[in-house]
């Protein structure tokens, strides 16, 4: 959330780390390639299947030529890190600046340092082919529901989004189609057809590298008058 600004000298500052947060996120993740973003709980723990098959997901991933970017920190993080890591791949972590601090885990490969979450989020975005939402609590909701809403509303985003995990998330599903969908209307039927619900590491990796190769594109698209030509 954006903090309140409350003094304007210090607004303007704040300016000015918001730029330079934008402009160091892009000059490093520029040269990755095509890269994944993979979310889920800081709270799981490395005995427990979801860590286990974070970790299979971005190892998959990673050899297939994808970069794996994750928030940088404990759990689905550092399971994600992990298997791109083991796999010889860029293992990125998005660390943020919280009031308990993160501890960024120890497989990150590159690591970016954040203050601002919609910074951060916007590099989560910038150079996706695909979200990757594993189990988790409200952060993983909020991006998660992000990236539906960009999809949905064709701001500028376009890529796999895979929910892996179906026995968490089928009370979630139940509860969109039968709430959101058939009783209230607040969503259209192709809504649904944004998210993919899988179990399977190899299937996810299928699905965001035939994206790769029938696309060719990373999650925010510039305006056409803003992309670069080739010789920029």
């Amino acid at each position: 959330m954006i903090e309140m600004f409350e003094n304007p000298v210090k607004d303007l500052w704040r300016i000015f780390r918001v730029m330079a947060e934008f402009v160091e996120g892009f000059d490093e993740l520029a040269t990755v390639g095509p890269a994944v973003s993979i979310f889920g709980s800081a709270r799981a723990k490395p005995q427990q299947q979801y860590y286990k098959l974070a970790e299979q997901t971005a190892f998959e991933l990673a050899k297939a030529g994808f970069a794996i970017i994750t928030g940088g920190g404990s759990g689905i993080m550092e399971a994600a890190n992990k298997g791109a890591a083991e796999a010889g791949g860029r293992s990125i972590g998005l660390n943020i600046e919280l009031p308990m601090e993160q501890i960024p885990n120890e497989y990150q490969n590159m690591s970016l340092n954040f203050r601002y979450f919609f910074c951060r989020k916007v590099m989560f975005l910038k150079y996706a082919h695909g979200f990757i939402v594993f189990p988790g609590g409200y952060g993983t909701m909020d991006e998660f529901a992000e990236a539906l809403v960009l999809i949905q509303t064709l701001r500028q985003a376009n890529f796999p989004v895979i929910l892996m995990g179906s026995e968490y998330w089928q009370g979630l599903i139940k509860w969109i189609k039968e709430k959101m969908l058939q009783e209230y209307h607040f969503i259209s039927p192709e809504d649904l057809n944004v998210f993919t619900v899988l179990d399977e590491p190899e299937a996810a990796a299928k699905i965001i590298t035939d994206f790769r190769e029938s696309e060719g594109r990373s999650g925010i698209q510039l305006p056409p008058g803003m992309r670069r030509n080739k010789n920029s």
